[in-house]
């Protein structure tokens, strides 16, 4: 027997990770007022919404288990937070030392200052660099002179990059610093989805670094001088990211959420509609679905239904990383950590790909004595190393941690946060496959697909990309506003 819908309209949502959150918040705030409202169901399969954002509170520390910021010139999740009266919450980095490291010979270096990502905004600090050799640096300057691409064909980020700024560039700077935000293999992601402003700032004026400085021209923006990321654009919740989906939860009627509910298939019901089947419990009629999980999540889900678009939702490939979150008394680190973290390239041949210092970032997370590190292992360069148990993994982020900033001791404690098969990898040709993707889905109205595998990994872009879809549903079901 079905779980039968109780208004002319049932949205079933799976997934309660934040895409899966925002669709619903969307939904019911669009038609709570409708002379139909929804009946609105969100399923997640774990024991807590939130999906790779959470927070715990330890003993005075502030432990960010995902994401621990958003950037503000996306402005939909900044507007999200104040829809949700979360704006007096909002804080930002510490206005001091806005800038990041890279490993060069074991030594902690500063990004010179105002690269942020591939364009440098300043041409002394890169002449100046002890990063890249005099090579390097001749061969960076050479993007001045280079002549633009003018077809529009894919590429990777590593080959954009080594034709524009030269390889020691890429494998110096580029990598680790783009390697930090994807945990991917530049010679595998697709620059034209992964960092499409650059390839516009070559089209439009020939180059990286002219472009940098044109935009820059065009900017009144107080953190020029930051090194690595805009950290001036960057914002946070006071109480840690994890207050964002508490506040999408809080928002949805009572009974809306049904957690520990995993789902096995969605398919046809006999009345055209849909039927969602749990791995408990009665199917859940529905007039329309969103599947708001990883891609091959929806796969599995959609693989009886659709076989083909089962295949191509498989072929978006996922990295794993693990995130060691280590906490220190402040005596027990040597290094200044007069920065908001450090990128490790890959061919210094270390088993961590970035360490940030989130108790520099945002103070006020960790007694005063003391200091909160987030180390990153995994992702598409080195996946053996999420296999290792919990242990093996603290040991081997511990030990590199110590090597690198110069720490004494054990530390207070330590929490190990894994992400299983959960960033997307914006591979070559991810366009041409998110397009494929919804052309295929687009012959099943009313299911369709959200999540980060699909418009950005960035939480603006999943906050954007869901209001986007629960709209398009809502406007395929005609559901009727009353103002």
């Amino acid at each position: 027997m079905s779980d039968r819908p109780t208004s002319r309209n049932r949205i079933v949502i799976v997934g309660g990770g934040l895409s899966g959150l925002v669709a619903a918040h969307r939904i019911h705030t669009q038609t709570a007022k409708s002379a139909d409202p929804v009946d609105l169901v969100l399923l997640e399969a774990k024991d807590r919404v939130g999906g790779a954002i959470w927070t715990e509170h330890v003993d005075g520390f502030l432990l960010e288990g995902g994401a621990d910021s958003f950037i503000t010139n996306k402005p939909a999740a900044l507007n999200l937070c104040k829809e949700l009266g979360l704006g007096d919450q909002l804080i930002g980095p510490d206005a001091t030392n806005r800038r990041s490291f890279v490993v060069r010979n074991g030594k902690l270096l500063p990004v010179p200052e105002g690269f942020v990502l591939m364009a440098p905004r300043k041409l002394g600090p890169i002449i100046t660099t002890p990063i890249l050799s005099f090579r390097g640096k001749l061969r960076m300057l050479m993007d001045l002179i280079r002549p633009r691409r003018n077809d529009d064909a894919d590429e990777s980020l590593a080959s954009f990059v080594k034709r524009r700024l030269g390889r020691e560039a890429l494998e110096r700077l580029v990598q680790p610093l783009v390697g930090g935000i994807y945990t991917a293999d530049p010679n595998e992601l697709s620059v034209k989805a992964t960092l499409p402003q650059f390839v516009e700032m070559e089209r439009k004026y020939g180059g990286l670094i002219r472009g940098a400085f044109a935009e820059m021209k065009k900017t009144k923006n107080a953190d020029r001088t930051a090194s690595g990321a805009r950290y001036g654009l960057f914002a946070s919740l006071i109480d840690g990211m994890e207050t964002l989906p508490r506040a999408l939860a809080a928002s949805l009627p009572p009974g809306t959420i049904r957690t520990n509910s995993p789902v096995r298939r969605v398919s046809r019901s006999d009345t055209g509609g849909w039927l969602v089947e749990p791995l408990d419990g009665p199917p859940i009629e529905a007039t329309g679905v969103i599947l708001a999980t990883e891609a091959h999540a929806s796969a599995r889900m959609v693989d009886a239904l659709d076989p083909e678009l089962a295949l191509h939702l498989r072929s978006i490939p996922y990295a794993s990383s693990a995130i060691v979150i280590a906490t220190y008394k402040r005596d027990q680190v040597s290094h200044p950590l007069d920065g908001f973290g450090v990128v490790v390239p890959t061919i210094e041949n270390r088993r961590i790909l970035a360490i940030s210092f989130t108790s520099v970032k945002f103070p006020g997370r960790a007694p005063k004595d003391s200091v909160i590190l987030r180390i990153f292992v995994g992702g598409a360069t080195q996946p053996e190393l999420f296999d290792l148990d919990n242990g093996a993994i603290e040991a081997l982020a511990c030990s590199e941690a110590s090597q690198l900033l110069g720490i004494t001791g054990p530390p207070i404690f330590t929490r190990v946060s894994r992400h299983p098969r959960a960033m997307p990898q914006y591979t070559l040709g991810h366009l041409d496959r998110v397009a494929t993707i919804r052309t295929r889905a687009a012959l099943h109205p009313n299911l369709v697909l959200a999540g980060n595998a699909f418009d950005g990994v960035g939480i603006p872009d999943i906050v954007k990309s869901a209001q986007t879809v629960a709209d398009d549903l809502l406007a395929s079901l005609v559901v009727p506003a009353v103002v």
